[in-house]
């Protein structure tokens, strides 16, 4: 079901194996424009495209996970993939109820501010509440000034616990969506 984010012009679709390239483009630019910040901890300096199992991960997320891509006059500027659960990978423990998890949000940094990530939040906090599951939780970088951390609390979230994974600090966040 497409979904038209009122007053944005923002149109969210279920997203497949044939987004995977932008996705993937999308994360490249991520990095870059993290960079020229001097964040260079967050998703580190070598593009997501170059990355040792980068380009396989952004398939398995288009093909495995749910995946939703937000577009602005038909051009792909923002995706959201949504899971059952946290990454096998990180040291976060499942809910001990059933929940949806965000894998992975992104939008086009050349159309930062114009509100990408809040509406594939709101987008995927609909689709936990029609799915019947009243959780909604995501993890992310807690590092730099805590500006992803801040953001997501913006869009309704509460952090919980923090974790290490590494050396990367990490705030995993909750969001009650019934």
């Amino acid at each position: 079901m497409d979904d038209i984010t009122q007053g944005t012009g923002i149109r969210i679709r279920p997203g497949g194996p044939a987004d995977a390239a932008a996705v993937l483009a999308m994360l490249d630019s991520a990095v870059s424009w993290m960079n020229a910040r001097g964040n260079t901890e967050q998703w580190g300096t070598i593009p997501y495209s170059r990355r040792a199992g980068g380009p396989e991960r952004v398939e398995r997320y288009t093909t495995e996970d749910d995946p939703y891509i937000a577009e602005l006059d038909g051009t792909s500027v923002g995706a959201l993939m949504l899971d059952s659960g946290p990454s096998p990978q990180m040291p976060i423990a499942p809910a001990w109820e059933p929940e949806r998890y965000v894998r992975l949000l992104v939008s086009d940094r050349r159309y930062a501010g114009r509100g990408i990530g809040a509406a594939l939040l709101a987008h995927a906090a609909e689709e936990t509440r029609r799915a019947g599951v009243d959780l909604l939780r995501v993890d992310c970088w807690a590092g730099g000034g805590g500006e992803l951390v801040a953001f997501y609390e913006r869009n309704g979230f509460t952090p919980t616990e923090r974790f290490l994974s590494d050396s990367w600090p990490g705030q995993v966040l909750a969001r009650r969506v019934g």
